[in-house]
C-alpha cells in the first residue's frame, strides 16, 4: 500500500474544479451578451468607479497591459471608451458607453445568480467564513462588513 497522496488528496485540486466549474458557467451566461469573464471583470470596476488602466489593473490585479486589451476589445463591441482626463493631461479615463453601462447591471445579476447557483446552499455566515478563509490564503484584507449580495457591489 502507498503513502503516496494522490490526487483527489489535495484541497487545490478541489479549489481548482471548484473554480472552473463557477468561471465556465458564468463564461456560459455572460457569452450570451458577447462579453467575457475579464471584459465583465473591467466593466464592472469601472462602473464602480475605478476609472483608469491602472486602477483596474489594480483593482482586478492583473497587469496593466492586460486591462489595456480588454479596453480594446470593449471598445470595439462599443461598450466602453477612452477620455482624456480634463483636470491631467497625462491621464486617460475609462468610461463606459451608455450601451456598456446600461449591460452592467444586467451582467451583475448574472454574476449573482451564478454564485447563488453554487454557494446559495451556504448559510450567510458558514459563505462569509468561507470567503474570509480563501481571502486570508490570498492575502488578502478582510472587510469587516456584511458579505451579502448588495454589500459585495463594490469589490
Amino acid at each position: 500500500m502507498s503513502t503516496t497522496s494522490g490526487l483527489h488528496d489535495h484541497l487545490g485540486y478541489w479549489l481548482r474544479r471548484l473554480s472552473d466549474e463557477v468561471h465556465s458557467r458564468f463564461e456560459a451566461e455572460l457569452g450570451r451578451h458577447d462579453v467575457t469573464v475579464s471584459q465583465w471583470g473591467v466593466m464592472i470596476s469601472v462602473f464602480h468607479g475605478h476609472d483608469t488602466t491602472k486602477a483596474v489593473a489594480a483593482h482586478m490585479d492583473i497587469d496593466p497591459g492586460a486591462v489595456s486589451r480588454l479596453v480594446d476589445r470593449l471598445a470595439a463591441k462599443g461598450l466602453m471608451g477612452r477620455e482624456p482626463d480634463p483636470a491631467s493631461r497625462r491621464t486617460v479615463r475609462l468610461v463606459l458607453t451608455p450601451e456598456g453601462r446600461d449591460l452592467v447591471p444586467v451582467l451583475a445579476a448574472i454574476a449573482d445568480l451564478n454564485e447563488a447557483h453554487f454557494f446559495g446552499t451556504l448559510d450567510p455566515g458558514r459563505r462569509g467564513q468561507l470567503e474570509e478563509w480563501i481571502r486570508r490564503l490570498v492575502g488578502e484584507p478582510v472587510p469587516q462588513h456584511s458579505t451579502a449580495p448588495s454589500d459585495r457591489s463594490t469589490r
